[in-house]
């Protein structure tokens, strides 16, 4: 079992109120060379949530912290002109907030964070900061 101590989130720098799915994540990290969808945990506008790579893997979402990391995205992050943005519906809100307290209740040491505390991106469009710590 993989040492967790880490819990970062990540938007998927897609457009307000469009839909796509961990098919379409696996594509796209396909196209940019990884071996599968990087993120351990997809949800969608409606609050469902879906796994993407096993958490018994490393995940691919954040260099250099991947190997200790669980990643989760929500599908949205941009505005209708592209920019970013807290799009994230009340459903995947709730839903984060859920899936946040299991990881918790697994990795008890994890702490969580967002994408942009490891890199210079705006990802995840809000303060995790402020919501999870």
């Amino acid at each position: 079992m993989r040492k967790i101590d880490k819990i970062i989130l990540h938007c998927s720098a897609t457009k307000e109120g469009r839909h796509f799915t961990v098919d379409d994540i696996n594509a796209w990290h396909l196209a940019r060379g990884f071996a599968k969808i990087g993120y351990h945990y997809v949800i969608y506008l409606d609050g469902s949530v879906h796994e993407g790579r096993s958490e018994s893997l490393i995940g691919a979402h954040c260099l250099g912290q991947n190997a200790t990391s669980v990643g989760v995205c929500y599908i949205g992050g941009l505005d209708a002109d592209g920019k970013p943005k807290d799009t994230r519906t009340d459903a995947q809100k709730k839903a984060l907030v859920e899936l946040v307290e299991k990881l918790k209740s697994r990795y008890p040491e994890a702490k969580v964070y967002g994408h942009n505390e490891f890199a210079a991106k705006a990802c995840p469009c809000f303060n995790v900061k402020k919501e999870f710590r």
